[in-house]
């Protein structure tokens, strides 16, 4: 007997949506930082996994390690395979001394800051202090919030005590808070408050972004140089009496007004 065309019924799955669908160009967190945080292998590792075409995120290949994804929404697969992070979320401040760098390692064998601080689990610096400062630095591995903290979008204020060479005139001051050039088309501004106002070598800068050595280069651009810098802190976070070296764990309530700051508390991803 001739045999019956039957239709074959399919469950088809969603189209997934774009890389640009699901995380925006200043979301989320670089695809190499991820996939090392994820345990994969180390930051040059995972860069020569991305670059040789074997990672792909929403089903697509991403050759560029700084692509920026969402690991909450994003599904990132390496060799074919799902990767996922299982990890405790770590959020630690540290007393960063003068002479140490900010980085994992130091091809000039330089110190680092890792040799201060050592956990259980892998963690990264969130934003940089120059080799020459000192004060508040806070690390972590979770990813979103370290993305957030550090992007001029959520104005995130960090606050420093700098000692300078000479007595700052009120021209530059005026100069300092309503904008100075410190490249071609860089253009950046801050306050700027005196503790002692007899004592116009002291002062106090907030500022809201971080551009490389940007305070260092502000007050060289009007002449000035810093002679000590450090940072006392960073959006609510404060250093305090924490000694010099030293690092601590960021309570509960310092790690929610922190989230709350750049819209991640209760999971806000807006």
């Amino acid at each position: 007997m001739p045999r019956k065309n039957r239709k074959r019924t399919t469950i088809r799955n969603p189209k997934p949506k774009t890389m640009h669908d699901r995380t925006s160009p200043n979301e989320g967190i670089r695809l190499n930082k991820f996939l090392a945080m994820a345990g994969i292998g180390s930051r040059r590792g995972v860069e020569a996994l991305i670059t040789s075409g074997q990672v792909k995120v929403n089903g697509r290949c991403v050759d560029h390690p700084a692509h920026r994804v969402n690991p909450d929404r994003d599904v990132i697969e390496v060799q074919g395979n799902p990767v996922t992070a299982s990890y405790v979320p770590t959020y630690i401040a540290l007393n960063k001394p003068p002479g140490y760098i900010t980085t994992a390692k130091d091809e000039k064998g330089r110190q680092t800051v890792f040799k201060l601080v050592r956990t259980p689990v892998r963690l990264f610096p969130v934003g940089r202090l120059d080799r020459d400062s000192e004060g508040l630095l806070l690390f972590t591995n979770d990813g979103m919030l370290a993305s957030r903290l550090m992007h001029p979008r959520y104005k995130v204020e960090k606050t420093y005590r700098v000692l300078l060479n000479h007595t700052i005139t009120p021209q530059q001051v005026q100069a300092f808070t309503t904008g100075i050039r410190i490249g071609p088309r860089t253009v950046v501004k801050g306050q700027l408050m005196f503790p002692n106002p007899a004592n116009r070598k002291f002062c106090q800068v907030i500022i809201t972004e971080g551009k490389y050595r940007q305070i260092r280069r502000m007050f060289a651009a009007l002449g000035l140089r810093v002679t000590a810098l450090q940072r006392i802190q960073i959006g609510p976070i404060k250093l305090n009496h924490l000694p010099l070296g030293e690092w601590r764990y960021l309570s509960e309530k310092e790690i929610k007004a922190l989230k709350k700051q750049v819209g991640l508390l209760h999971g806000n991803q807006e």
